[in-house]
Formats: structure tokens, sequence, C-alpha cells
């Protein structure tokens, strides 16, 4: 994974997302997800471009059950933003990195 993208679990989520002072940015992926693998390198860029004003971070749908559940993961890829925890904004589906930009702008 990229220096500026987190790898999000359910045992680190409460101390990287929920406690986190900056927004956050999770995409909710799966290997077998293509447009999720092509996704990575705008997300990157994202992470790159905001970095020290928002946490990018990754959750592996197939490694984690407890936060997708609870935040109702259906599709990949799916994508939120959160601050402390509570959800700003989200959407499903393969996001460009331009894309990307418009969704966390006006949480910054």
């Amino acid at each position: 994974m990229a220096a500026n993208i987190e790898t999000l679990t359910d045992q680190n989520w409460e101390q990287e997302v929920v406690a986190s002072p900056q927004p956050v940015l999770v995409d909710f992926w799966a290997e077998w997800c293509k447009p999720c693998l092509a996704m990575v390198p705008d997300l990157e860029a994202v992470a790159q471009l905001y970095a020290g004003r928002l946490k990018v971070g990754k959750v592996n749908v197939e490694e984690n059950n407890d936060v997708p559940f609870r935040y109702n993961i259906t599709a990949m890829p799916t994508l939120i933003v959160l601050k402390a925890g509570k959800v700003l904004d989200q959407r499903v589906g393969k996001m460009s990195k331009d894309a990307l930009v418009k969704l966390v702008e006006p949480h910054l």
C-alpha cells in the first residue's frame, strides 16, 4: 500500500478513523474487485495532494467484517468521508481523481 494510504482494520478503526483529528476518506474494497484496483492510483494522488489535511485509508472487506457491517457496505468500491466517526458523505462505484477531489473538498 502507498505510504500515504493507511491500512484500516476492525482492530485499528477506532484509533485511526474515529479518533482522527482530520477527516478520513475510506475506501472499502476487495482483491477481486477490478474497479477497486483500478482506482488505487487516483486514491494515492488524492492522499498525496491532501497530505496533512486528510487521512486516506482502505478497508479490505474480505479480511474485516465488523466495520463494513457497521456501515452497511454491500458493494465495492464504496467510499465514505468521515470525521470523528460520523459519515459526512458516501459514494458507491469507481471514482476518478477529479471526482474524489469533489467528494472530499467540502469537508476539509
